[in-house]
């Protein structure tokens, strides 16, 4: 595992706030994730990076996938394991070694605690693990680079042609589609984020 795929300041942040992370109250409704989900057959394979808490997993497991929640933090997986009343598996970006497993992986607000450099390793890996024609989903802060929030987070800060660079690099995309939305996060912080959904060739 490269220690350079992860910041551990960052994983100590929310193994110190699971609770509290884990507890807030999300919108009723995720337009992307029902997105999402709709695109996908019914009873899919998918593999979440970043479960936080567990509320999206819930949501595409009552959706009737197959979703396999994973998260860097042992105190969000335990949180998530309340939650879902099931194993989260504890496991960082790096770390993901399969084959066309899945027919989608959900990524969101995690891949963007990726330093920049070692994005597209990462997006390689997910890319192996998807099934040809699988769906890739992921958000990100949008930015001027690599940098820190108030609350001490790393995050990669990218633009549209930093994304659109790193997933090139990665390879094996039929295509990819990015959208600006303006939205907050647990640091209350307004930021324009970019939302990036991608095909398997």
């Amino acid at each position: 595992m490269s220690a350079d795929a992860h910041d551990p300041q960052t994983l100590a942040f929310y193994d110190r706030e699971a609770e509290t992370y884990a507890a807030r109250r999300l919108a009723k409704s995720n337009p992307r994730l029902e997105a999402f989900i709709g695109a996908l057959p019914a009873g899919a394979a998918v593999l979440e990076l970043g479960c936080g808490g567990g509320q999206d997993a819930e949501v595409m497991l009552a959706a009737g996938l197959a979703v396999t929640p994973t998260d860097g933090s042992p105190g969000l997986a335990r949180q998530a394991e309340r939650r879902l009343g099931a194993p989260v598996r504890l496991m960082r970006f790096d770390e993901l070694d399969e084959r066309e497993r899945y027919d989608g992986v959900w990524a969101n607000a995690c891949l963007l605690h990726v330093p920049t450099p070692a994005l597209p390793d990462i997006l390689a890996r997910i890319g192996r693990a998807l099934r040809p024609g699988g769906r890739f989903a992921a958000s990100y802060k949008s930015g001027a680079g690599d940098g820190r929030d108030e609350l001490g987070r790393f995050y990669n800060f990218p633009t549209r042609a930093t994304l659109e660079a790193a997933y090139a690099a990665a390879g094996g995309w039929a295509s990819l589609d990015i959208k600006e939305g303006e939205g907050g996060g647990y640091d209350k912080v307004a930021r324009t984020w970019l939302f990036c959904t991608a095909v398997k060739g």
